[in-house]
Parts: C-alpha cells; structure tokens; sequence
C-alpha cells in the first residue's frame, strides 16, 4: 500500500515539521530584534523580549539632583525629583547603600549622615532634607520598582540622527542600487547571445563562465584594487560598482542564459521570420518574458550588496561620508558594546530594505533558480 500511486509518503510530516523549525529558527530572532529596538536599556538589561507586554521588575541606581538644584523649604534644604523621571513606575522598595537596596518600603525615612534624610515615595517621588545647604555629589538613591512595559522611537531617532547611520544608509543605497541594476543590464545581452545567437567560441565562453562561478572573489581584491587606483578609480563609489557587478556578472549570465534556452524557440522563429532584428527580440519578447529570471538575480544581488562588508572596506573605505550600514555597525560593536537598544535599531534598520525587497519578489524567486532545469 505504499508504493501506491497518489499516496503520500511517511517522510512528509517529517520535511513539513523540519520546515517549519527552521522558519522558527530564523523568524524568532528576526521578532526578538524587532521588539528590542523599540524598548529602552533598562528594560532590556532586566527583561527577555518576549516579556515586553508585560510589567517587569527592575533595580535602578538613581543619582539624585545636584546642589545647584536644591530649594530652601523653611529650616531646611530640600532636593526632590522623580525616579523615574516621567516614564511611571511603582516603587517595591528603596535603600541609600548598595549592600542593602530595599532596606526600606515606599514613603519611609531613611537617614544619611550629617542630618540628611532621603524618602521615595510609591509613585516614584523623592525627596532629600538637610539642616545645611548640600554641598559636592548628591547620594545615590536604589530603587526596587514595577515598570509597565513602553515602547519607544526614541533610539531609531538616536540611530538615524546621532550615531551616523542615517548617512551610513545613503551611503548603502548609493552602492546597492546601481551595484544591482548595473549586471543586470550586462548579463542579460550576454545571456541572450550565448542562449540564441550562433558564433564561434560560444561553448568556451559558456564553460569558463561556468568556472568563474567557483573562484572566490578574494583572490581578486588585491590585483583589482591596483588596477582601480591606477584608473584613478580607487575609493570612489564607480570602483565598488564595477567590482560588484564584476563578481556577479557569472551567476547573472549563468543564471539568465539558462532561462532563455528554455524559452519557445517558436516565438523567436515567428519573429525572425517577420523580420525582427535580435535587439528587437530581445528587447520586446525575451526581456518581458525573462522577467523571473531577472527578478530572482535581482534578489540575490541586492541582498549580498547590502550585506557585503570586505568589498566596501577594501573599495569604498572607512571615512565618515563614505562609511557603509555593515561598517557602521561594526563601528557601534566596537564602540557602544553595551548599549543593546542601540544596536537592535541598527541591526533591524539594516535588514528591514532587504526583507521588503525579498517578500516583494520572492515569487519570482523559485521560479527563476528553477529555470531550464526541466525540460
């Protein structure tokens, strides 16, 4: 009964549960930086993303106003403030020393030196008293408290504006784009030609593009880089367009050429007979029809640009005004190792335009890799 035909075989539950793990194990850290970028450090540092609909409990180390804010309030010397300053919360608990940060409940006094009294309230409110004026720091206050969850755009805006990736954007669209459209138009004249025009050397140019598919790009670098710079191209953004579109030019043409041989010889035969010359083909029936085929490079090409970080460092550089997102981001690695919140903005700024422009065509996606591979 299992060799029957129409029937299903046992293995399928097991691709279909081996799918969707691996769904799992992509999307799920794709949410995770999603809900990450828009929440601030402390709820992050007390927290997992998947507790952010939810009121977590936090340890906060609040350093209390300056001297320079103080008030005299009758015999006394008052400094009072918020916590929280503003963004609500609840106090468990609060002390004035490390050792014991919920030595005391919300609305007690607890006593400093020199006469100095210090009181949080539940809503977060504090107030220090002194007999004399304060004078040098003012003490740390430790807060045990209950925050509501909250969600902000503020790091984006601290990303886009104040850590340089607003222009590290521009500068990876400035190279993406033409980077993408650039092979594009190449590879798709010479796809044409090895696919429907007969001269001679065309199964030698078709095996070393072949071959070319399997040299590393890292064995270029140097030698392309000199060329570059005695072309007087080297760190501008023509130089790591043409380096892109170089490296990917063998899959463009491998991939289109094999596309168009398995277009109806029919059509372009009608065609020919009615008098079109091959631009005219290939301009208003193979172009319109190869349109999958060109989508899916499309993809391809723009995913490993806006990802790449060794041809933009060798080609592009390090300045400020040319820095791409991959370099920018390593910049923050090294520089704001600590400030989780921003660096999941950043991290999430970098993938969100490849991922639109993935499920914008990813239709295309199957059926141009699939292309002359069935007959």
């Amino acid at each position: 009964m299992d060799n029957i035909a129409g029937t299903k075989s046992s293995l399928v539950w097991a691709v279909h549960l081996a799918t969707a793990a691996l769904v799992l194990l992509w999307v799920l850290p794709t949410i995770g930086l999603l809900v990450s970028s828009f929440r601030d450090r402390d709820q992050i540092t007390t927290s997992g993303w998947w507790r952010a609909l939810f009121p977590a409990e936090q340890n906060l180390v609040y350093r209390a106003g300056g001297a320079d804010t103080q008030r005299q309030d009758g015999a006394l010397w008052v400094i009072d403030g918020n916590v929280f300053d503003g963004r609500g919360g609840e106090v468990k608990a609060f002390g004035i020393t490390s050792k014991d940060p919920s030595a005391f409940a919300p609305g007690a006094e607890a006593p400093l030196k020199d006469g100095v009294t210090a009181t949080v309230a539940a809503n977060g409110d504090y107030r220090l008293t002194s007999p004399v004026a304060f004078d040098g720091r003012s003490p740390r206050l430790f807060v045990t408290s209950v925050t509501p969850p909250r969600f902000t755009l503020e790091n984006y805006a601290r990303v886009m504006f104040a850590e340089g990736m607003g222009r590290a954007f521009l500068n990876t669209m400035t190279v993406t784009i033409p980077a993408t459209i650039i092979p594009i138009l190449i590879a798709a004249f010479a796809a044409y030609a090895l696919a429907w025009m007969e001269f001679p050397g065309r199964a030698l140019l078709i095996a070393g593009i072949v071959g070319l598919l399997v040299v590393p790009l890292q064995l270029s670098l140097i030698p392309l880089l000199k060329l570059h710079n005695s072309l007087g191209i080297g760190k501008e953004y023509v130089g790591i367009w043409l380096a892109h579109s170089g490296f990917g030019l063998p899959l463009a043409i491998y991939l289109l050429r094999n596309y168009m041989v398995g277009l109806p010889r029919e059509i372009i035969e009608s065609a020919r007979v009615d008098g079109a010359t091959d631009f005219q083909i290939f301009l208003k029936i193979i172009l319109p029809l190869s349109f999958p085929a060109l989508a899916s490079f499309a993809i391809f090409q723009f995913l490993w640009t806006w990802n790449d970080l060794l041809v933009a460092t060798v080609f592009l550089g390090n300045s400020a005004d040319q820095l791409v997102m991959t370099g920018a981001l390593r910049s923050l690695m090294g520089s704001r190792g600590g400030e989780w919140e921003v660096l999941a903005s950043s991290a999430f700024l970098s993938i969100a335009v490849p991922l639109v422009v993935f499920f914008a065509m990813q239709k295309y996606l199957v059926r141009g890799l699939l292309a002359g591979s069935v007959k």
